[in-house]
């Protein structure tokens, strides 16, 4: 563990960005949102950039089985033993850097002083040291998750065609405006049976949004139902790397090539680093 935490501070030593977070979120669980944060984050590194894949689904976590790890540690650790972020960063495939899930998320509103304000601490080592930071939240809506979603630069919600999934991703959506319509909405519709089924899907779902929620939701891509992905999880390998010719694999990778493209473009107009602020604000610290 001394020598994964001093390869972090080597990191931290050359890294004067401040990362991008990101929360993925879904209405309703069963729609594979782990699964899509975690091989969107791998995809990620395959170009280079810094990732840490934070897993707040929190009695649900499934990052570590979803790699074949048992992790070490979690973000409980930190909370209650006081541990450093360096100290509680697994390893996964591809040298992915993550935190395992391993305490409810809404004990946040109800910790000490202290334990905040150590969370918070260790939070900005990791908002200097990563270019993205991705959030795999629990599905639905509490004051804890709205706080990390809210606290983010931007948010992906993940849906299926399945009406109950359109549905609650609705009601999520209308959930987070409620509090800030000025956060980038991006959706992600997963599971779709071809490309036609994705592609009336997602017209049908943002111009929804955008005409009873006056919001316009950024459609980044449409993921195909694939068996592989099934299989992925039973061999507890992600699915871009047992199959990168797999027709899921192959839409994930232009997903986020794509994505990317467009936030570098962002980039230069937008002032990231502020999560910090943001969420101390959020749960009334700040």
């Amino acid at each position: 563990m001394s020598d994964q935490a001093k390869k972090l501070r080597q990191m931290l030593h050359h890294h004067d960005k401040k990362a991008k977070t990101i929360s993925v979120v879904s209405g309703k669980g069963g729609v594979g949102k782990s699964n899509t944060s975690l091989n969107f984050a791998l995809q990620l590194l395959e170009l280079d950039f810094k990732v840490l894949l934070i897993d707040l689904d929190i009695g649900m976590g499934n990052i570590d089985i979803l790699v074949g790890n048992d992790a070490n540690y979690s973000i409980a650790n930190l909370f209650n033993e006081f541990l450093s972020i360096n100290d509680i960063i697994e390893l996964g495939p591809n040298n992915l850097h993550y935190i395992a899930g391993g305490t409810s998320l809404e004990e946040i509103v109800h910790l000490r002083n202290e334990q905040l304000q150590f969370f918070f601490d260790e939070m900005e080592k990791v908002i200097q040291l990563y270019d993205y930071v991705i959030f795999d939240l629990g599905a639905g809506v509490t004051e804890a998750t709205l706080s990390f979603i809210l606290a983010s630069d931007e948010c992906i919600v993940l849906t299926t065609p399945e009406p109950t999934a359109i549905t609650d991703a609705y009601s999520m959506i209308k959930h987070i405006i409620q509090r800030n319509n000025a956060l980038p909405m991006n959706v992600l519709i997963n599971r779709c049976k071809n490309e036609r089924e994705g592609k009336q899907t997602m017209m049908k779902f943002t111009k929804v949004i955008e005409h009873f929620l006056q919001k316009e939701v950024k459609p980044i891509g449409i993921l195909p139902e694939d068996p592989i992905v099934t299989t992925a999880v039973i061999k507890q390998v992600p699915y871009t790397m047992l199959n990168e010719r797999a027709s899921v694999s192959k839409a994930m990778k232009i997903i986020v090539q794509s994505y990317v493209s467009g936030d570098q473009e962002d980039a230069l107009s937008e002032e990231r680093g502020s999560f910090i602020l943001r969420l101390k604000k959020m749960l009334g610290k700040g």
